[in-house]
């Protein structure tokens, strides 16, 4: 049986704040060693270049280092999960995952949130948008659900991944040894190596069977719902975070999921919230929560056909901005609003994550007698 699990979110003050994980031990909410996962927003560009993920990583993994006993190779097993760009209302942040001891724990019967984590066989550059990393992410997924206590697919709510994408350097490795790649463009790899490992997800959990190679960036009707996959130059295989209930491990939080069917779609996120229980009125508002929500994790793109609701726009014809920074402002507008809280962790490139043009939802509710959960200032 997992043990159960804590999950707090905390504001990231500049790119290389770690202070909240440190004040959270300090206090004894957590313990460094028992630090699970994290993930978490960094105020970067979010491209191929962005190393406030990195200086972001490198400072909460001494956290766990100087806070614990585990070395600093040994806290280079913790998987945390960086997504780059915080455009618009977004607020750096992290969400912590920690297993606390069963005896300090609510007892319920209820659906609880649980976590495992995995990584994959290393990933060879040839294989992003190929079957090779369909089958090695799937692989990976199943292992972290065996992990987290859970047999059915249908408990899953949430599966968080990094992956690597293609730099000069790993193409021309490609080459080297004769092996040709999907793509020669680093920037595009990114979308490409989301889509694969959100199709590797979607395998795992039955929601799809294996596609053809052809499917990749093409057939976007094949999807997980719950699959949220960021790419990115800091490793070379896949780490993966998956979240879902169990019955009987005890705690106080529930995670749930939904999609957005488009960029716009709010209510998607609210049948998220009411997914991880939290009853709400038929029409709700962003202080119905009421200190209950820990954090929304969402997955966005723009709609291929650069239509939204039947109204035109110009993100992908903009030579500028990058539609990725457009559609994540957007999407974070729309999840802010209904959170009343910027803290949310939007991430974009969503091909093979929920419908085209929107994205899965996961939401974390804590059902403890005194919520954690984030209250507006003088609201």
């Amino acid at each position: 049986m997992p043990e159960p699990i804590e999950v707090r979110k905390l504001p990231i003050k500049h790119v290389s704040d770690a202070s909240g994980l440190a004040e959270l031990i300090n206090a004894g909410t957590i313990e460094a060693d028992r630090v699970t996962a994290i993930i978490g927003k960094t105020e970067g560009n979010g491209g191929v270049n962005d190393y406030t993920r990195i200086i972001a990583d490198r400072a909460f993994r001494e956290v766990l280092v100087d806070k614990g006993t585990r070395t600093m190779d040994e806290a280079k097993q913790v998987p945390i999960v960086w997504s780059g760009g915080t455009d618009g209302v977004i607020s750096p942040h992290a969400t912590v995952f920690a297993t606390v001891p069963a005896d300090t724990a609510e007892k319920t019967d209820e659906p609880r949130l649980t976590v495992g984590i995995a990584m994959s066989e290393p990933l060879l550059p040839e294989e992003i948008g190929r079957r090779g990393m369909i089958e090695k992410v799937a692989a990976g997924v199943k292992a972290a659900m065996h992990q987290a206590g859970i047999t059915d697919p249908a408990d899953v709510h949430y599966v968080q991944t990094k992956t690597p994408l293609l730099t000069i350097q790993t193409i021309r490795d490609a080459h080297s040894r004769g092996k040709s790649v999907w793509t020669e463009h680093t920037h595009e790899s990114m979308d490409l190596s989301n889509a694969t490992t959100g199709l590797g997800v979607a395998v795992a959990l039955g929601e799809i069977d294996m596609p053809a190679d052809s499917a990749v960036m093409h057939n976007r009707d094949l999807y997980s719902s719950v699959a949220s996959c960021s790419s990115g130059v800091e490793l070379d295989r896949a780490q993966i975070v998956v979240v879902g209930n169990v019955r009987s491990i005890g705690g106080r939080f529930r995670i749930g999921h939904s999609v957005m069917t488009d960029a716009l779609d709010s209510d998607g996120i609210w049948d998220a919230i009411r997914d991880a229980g939290l009853k709400l009125p038929d029409t709700p508002r962003w202080n119905d929560v009421d200190g209950r929500l820990v954090n929304v994790f969402l997955k966005c793109e723009v709609s291929p056909d650069g239509v939204v609701r039947g109204r035109r726009n110009a993100m992908l014809d903009d030579s500028d901005v990058h539609w990725h920074r457009q559609i994540k402002s957007c999407v974070g507008g729309v999840a802010a609003a209904v959170t009343g809280d910027p803290a949310v962790f939007v991430s974009v490139s969503a091909t093979h994550q929920g419908p085209a043009g929107g994205g899965p939802v996961a939401a974390i509710v804590d059902h403890g007698p005194e919520p954690t959960g984030y209250r507006a200032p003088g609201r």
